[in-house]
């Protein structure tokens, strides 16, 4: 993986980027010491290498078993639960998956991360005529989204194929000792793997809440690890600022904050990658969001979005800044033909290929957009793939926790989600919500 951040250092005096460089070698050893504000939740910070090949043969038999059974499984879970595993197969799947007739992987899809009804719907419709299985994955079993979703899926399972059956299509990852959903797992003999108490569900990923689906998805799980094991190297407390890409890259976005860039838009130029855009954005979001501070984090899907947020991003207000995700080697050839007629004019590109293109429109609105007066900073990984991913996936993990620290924020908490929680139940009267119901009814009353 390569970061090259040259064309966002003109955009800020050198001494301050010199400055807030100066931080991410603390901060990264306040990462490593556990020393730092949330450090009961840094399991993340050497998952990779705790990883066994033991564990992951564990995981990769359970995914087979879901594997055998079904042409469908439905991983219930919201947040950093579902955004996971489905950044990382959305990635790695065909575009059209959903179309191919001739399968050798169950379709993955996911649930439990919104209450839209007719959503609901017509995913039963789906489902009742296919082989189903359900990896539910909370640590409490009480989250709403996914709790209601879970009642409905099991329900519709047992109806299916039988209790016996379906306790062996369910498998539950959550808290390893505690919580209702650790309780169901227990009594009815689900296959359970824990969610680590110290690892926060948007750092976990690489935990059995995304190694699972991921598996299940026909992905090779092992690569992913091995990628993730590379950059936790390649970012340690022993790597100098210059060649750790993780505290660069928290020192840039940090030192353009300080100077207006209040918001970072995530670009890539691949479709595949519209989910890792979702992940990144609650990492990023839920970690620094907080204390009235915090980079807004957004993203666009290039080139369909310079046909509706271009013009914004090219001459709208400048407190935004630009992070590339560019892919050196695309994993499919497509030549652009030769027309004799040529009515499109398209003749001057017959011979090349499709991603010459796209390249050349990644260069093209680079240079416009930093000349507009937008900073850009760009990541390259050679390819598409589960080790490119685990690399990704890590650092941005890495940058987070060190560029949260220089915010001068905890970054492994997430107060502020709790507040609509405590307004929906009060509204859906809730036991021992009682006087929060009849506060809230009496302000909607006024």
């Amino acid at each position: 993986m390569k970061l090259s951040i040259e064309k966002a250092q003109s955009f800020v005096p050198a001494g301050t980027l010199a400055a807030v460089a100066a931080q991410t070698a603390a901060c990264n050893e306040l990462l490593e010491s556990g020393k730092g504000a949330g450090n009961d939740f840094l399991g993340w910070v050497h998952l990779p290498s705790s990883i066994t090949e033991e564990f992951l043969n564990d995981v990769q038999a359970t995914a087979n078993l879901l594997r055998e059974k079904c042409e469908v499984v439905v991983v219930a879970g919201i947040g950093g639960s579902y955004l996971g595993p489905r950044a990382v197969n959305e990635a790695l799947a065909s575009a059209f998956d959903a179309y191919q007739t001739c399968r050798k992987n169950p379709i993955v899809v996911y649930a439990g991360n919104n209450i839209g009804e007719d959503y609901l719907a017509d995913l039963f419709d789906i489902l009742k005529e296919k082989e189903f299985g359900i990896i539910n994955i909370s640590k409490s079993g009480t989250t709403t989204e996914t709790a209601l979703t879970f009642r409905i899926l099991k329900t519709m399972l047992e109806e299916k194929v039988g209790k016996a059956e379906a306790q062996k299509r369910i498998v539950a990852v959550t808290d390893a000792k505690r919580g209702a959903l650790c309780t169901l797992a227990t009594k009815e003999g689900y296959r359970k793997y824990v969610i680590p108490d110290n690892v926060g569900g948007r750092f976990s990923v690489l935990t059995p809440v995304g190694l699972i689906a991921i598996a299940v998805a026909g992905n090779d799980i092992k690569a992913l690890v091995r990628g993730a094991q590379d950059m936790e190297k390649a970012t340690g407390v022993d790597v100098p600022y210059a060649e750790n890409p993780a505290a660069q890259y928290a020192a840039m976005r940090n030192a353009l904050y300080q100077f207006g860039k209040k918001t970072e838009i995530l670009v890539n130029y691949q479709p595949k990658l519209h989910y890792m855009s979702e992940w990144w954005k609650q990492l990023y979001g839920e970690s620094e969001g907080k204390d009235h501070k915090g980079i807004y984090p957004a993203s666009v899907d290039f080139t369909t979005d310079l046909h509706s947020m271009g013009q914004w991003i090219q001459e709208g207000e400048r407190t935004i800044f630009e992070t590339v995700i560019s892919i050196k080697n695309p994993n499919r050839t497509v030549v652009v033909p030769s027309d004799e007629e040529n009515l499109d004019g398209l003749n001057f590109l017959a011979g090349k290929r499709v991603d010459q293109v796209n390249k050349m429109a990644e260069l093209g609105t680079q240079i416009a957009h930093v000349d507009g007066g937008v900073p850009n900073m760009k990541i390259e990984i050679d390819k598409l793939d589960e080790y490119n991913l685990g690399q990704l996936i890590y650092f941005f993990e890495r940058a987070c926790g060190i560029s949260g620290y220089i915010l001068g924020v905890n970054p492994f908490n997430q107060p502020g989600v709790e507040a609509y929680k405590k307004n929906m139940f009060a509204l859906l009267e809730k036991p021992g919500y009682e006087e929060a119901t009849k506060a809230i009814k009496a302000r909607l009353a006024e």
